[in-house]
């Protein structure tokens, strides 16, 4: 017989676990309403610094002032100038249409700059004494890389121009006022697609140049071939260096270019023909020596760039960075012939080391970061003056990137474009966190977030936040998505995995042809017991989210294990055979990331795509992707979706109309982002603290 009262005990719990679990759901709500925490709309009011433009003299620095329009969803960049004092920090070109690409003429008398203004993206040069503007160009395309001529009297740069159209039939006339269909689009290119941009018609990147006082463009290069920027001038104005790709094939080749030289009449010459891809070329101050970044053609997932420095004819190269395992982003002549500023990042931090033409590094700033705002990314970007004055954009765990300056072994901060929105803010702490992998005690680095008024003697829900790539690296910097999670009560993990980069080339390579794997799968799961190991996280409420590749290991993972609550994959490859024959990426990763071709490899990919693993999914499972996402087709979540509905695992899938593989790119599909993710764990969050 069964017991009466057991029931109505048992009814009375349930009751009480309803309405605790109903005012956790309340008090959710409040954490994520709270004005004294980070909240969703708090988006539309970040601004950060971008693209510092150091003074030839080191005296001044243009930034570009990056913020969010909340009435048109989208953000606009404005032109700010400031003394390396801090003084006279005032908008030099600033309203409601962006401005971009300031370069410093030689002199530093005037500015060339990229506005829209006229409806297109056009040059304008502006006289630095009287504030005077002038349109130069009439350009039918974007131009991009704007280089100074060291007379003063040209600007080069880089516009993509249209290839003739492929014709196979005869164009039909329709009779006069009918409306027939679009005309059929022909392809007959591999590279037809750009995630963001769609189908795109066939073009080709050229050099050109163009007066400085106005006048019409000159094209310099010819061929159907991509020449790209950064573009080089000679000290006597007549030579422009650049880097492209001009064998027969070039489409179906990765990691493959060389330097060429171009005078201003057109005539050619090549300077570099080794195997692999020789960019980013610079001539020195003398004009003897040229430098640039060299990447080896080898098929593996990572190889690391060294930076090379040649004589201006390209013989006797010589690598001046092969001490260093970390690739080199980036570099600069350091006002002289005998030394140069290189960029790389170590260890999620980013930094600028000298580096003599004998080798010798000597390091020299630390934290050029704060750029990415949506996720917590390595990034930044800085610019070195005559005299060796750094302008550098400078972030942290609680700001995005401001301007800083070192100078006489000196940093210091000269903006604080954040203040007024954030320092009245609790925003979450980032704390670092080390461990070892339980697949082979690999040492891992990440990082969590404790929601504001975090109380350790608490048990919290735990996010584990994935970063894509995977061949990237996140870091201790402002997140806006992470800090929202973080302000909805949640303790938010991230780590680099291996695969990471920042960590050296062996690192990195743990991933080679095991994207995604049990591998990346046991260092994440590792760092999450270590994290329940610290006594405040709730081992029963345990979520996973990543976008792109993390999206690829959020749906592999649950394949794997069924601990989590619940899961969102944001953009992931579910099937690795269809997402390679369809995305705009198919050629590098094909060649880079896997053995082979797909037909001829089957068995791996189908390995690697979390599809394989379907059959074990468990876990309540969202996904969301851009409905133009070319990077990782929307076909791939709808694959995963029919196949969990068929399985009938509780799934939901989200599409962003519009979006393309940067769903986040757009301040309002930020939030729409993070807004379905936490409303997904939310319905399966059981805690009552």
């Amino acid at each position: 017989m069964k017991n009466p009262r057991r029931k109505t005990w048992l009814s009375a719990f349930s009751l009480m676990l309803l309405i605790s679990v109903s005012m956790a759901k309340e008090q959710q709500s409040e954490s994520i309403d709270n004005p004294k925490y980070f909240q969703g709309m708090d988006v539309f009011d970040l601004e950060y610094v971008s693209d510092p433009r150091i003074s030839p003299d080191g005296k001044q620095v243009i930034y570009r002032l990056n913020s969010n329009d909340v009435m048109t969803d989208k953000t606009k960049s404005n032109l700010w100038i400031v003394d390396i004092d801090g003084q006279n920090n005032r908008p030099l070109l600033s309203g409601k249409k962006s401005y971009s690409s300031a370069r410093w003429s030689p002199t530093g008398d005037r500015i060339a700059y990229v506005s829209s203004d006229t409806g297109s993206r056009q040059i304008y040069i502006r006289w630095m004494d009287t504030g005077q503007t002038a349109l130069i160009s009439d350009l039918r395309k974007a131009p991009s890389s704007l280089t100074w001529s060291p007379d003063g009297k040209y600007i080069a740069f880089t516009m993509q121009v249209p290839a003739k159209k492929t014709k196979l039939v005869k164009k039909r006339t329709k009779p006069k006022g009918a409306e027939w269909s679009k005309p059929a689009i022909v392809i007959d290119s591999i590279r037809y697609q750009r995630d963001g941009s769609g189908i795109v018609p066939t073009t080709f990147s050229h050099v050109f140049v163009i007066p400085a006082t106005g006048g019409t463009e000159r094209q310099l290069t010819s061929g159907d071939f991509q020449h790209r920027g950064s573009l080089s001038w000679s000290k006597d104005s007549q030579y422009i260096l650049f880097s492209a790709n001009r064998n027969t094939g070039w489409e179906r080749q990765t990691n493959e270019s060389d330097i060429y030289r171009i005078d201003l009449q057109g005539k050619l010459s090549q300077i570099t023909d080794q195997a692999g891809a020789e960019r980013h070329p610079a001539y020195s101050p003398d004009n003897r020596k040229i430098a640039y970044i060299k990447t080896p053609n080898l098929k593996f997932s990572y190889i690391k760039s060294t930076l090379v420095v040649a004589n201006s004819d390209g013989s006797e190269p010589k690598v001046l960075t092969e001490q260093l395992d970390q690739s080199i982003d980036n570099f600069a002549w350091a006002g002289s012939n005998k030394s140069l500023h290189i960029g790389y990042d170590e260890r999620a931090i980013r930094q600028v080391a000298e580096v003599s033409t004998n080798g010798k590094i000597t390091p020299k700033v630390q934290g050029i970061s704060g750029t990415s705002n949506g996720r917590p990314y390595v990034s930044g970007s800085y610019t070195i003056s005559d005299d060796q004055v750094i302008a550098y954009t400078k972030g942290s765990a609680h700001r995005p990137a401001d301007l800083a300056v070192f100078k006489s072994r000196k940093s210091r901060t000269l903006t604080a474009v954040n203040d007024d929105l954030l320092a009245h803010k609790q925003l979450g702490e980032v704390h670092e966190i080390i461990y070892n992998s339980s697949l082979d005690q690999q040492e891992i680095q990440g990082w969590y977030i404790t929601p504001p008024d975090f109380d350790p003697n608490k048990k919290y829900p735990l996010i584990i936040e994935i970063h894509g790539g995977p061949w990237l690296s996140y870091g201790p910097y402002f997140s806006a998505e992470l800090q929202q999670m973080a302000s909805a009560g949640y303790v938010v993990f991230y780590d680099n995995h291996r695969g990471s980069t920042g960590y050296g080339t062996e690192f990195a390579m743990l991933l080679h042809h095991k994207y995604s794997s049990p591998d990346d799968f046991a260092d994440h799961m590792s760092g999450i017991d270590a994290m329940i190991e610290k006594g405040f996280v709730d081992e029963n409420n345990l979520f996973i989210t990543g976008g792109s590749a993390g999206g690829i290991a959020t749906a592999y993972a649950i394949g794997l294990t069924d601990r989590f609550k619940a899961a969102v994959a944001a953009k992931p490859v579910i099937n690795w055979v269809s997402k390679t024959l369809t995305a705009d990426s198919s050629i590098g990763q094909i060649l880079h990331q896997f053995p082979g071709m797909p037909w001829d490899h089957l068995e791996h990919y189908w390995q690697r795509s979390p599809l394989s693993l379907v059959g074990n999914v468990k876990t309540p499972t969202m996904l969301i992707t851009g409905e133009s996402d070319r990077r990782t087709p929307i076909s791939e979540t709808e694959q995963y979706y029919q196949a969990l509905q068929l399985l009938g695992v509780d799934s939901v899938m989200v599409r962003i109309p519009g979006s393309s593989h940067g769903i986040a790119g757009r301040p309002s599909r930020l939030l729409a982002k993070v807004d379905h993710i936490l409303a997904w764990f939310n319905k399966y969050r059981t805690d009552v603290d």
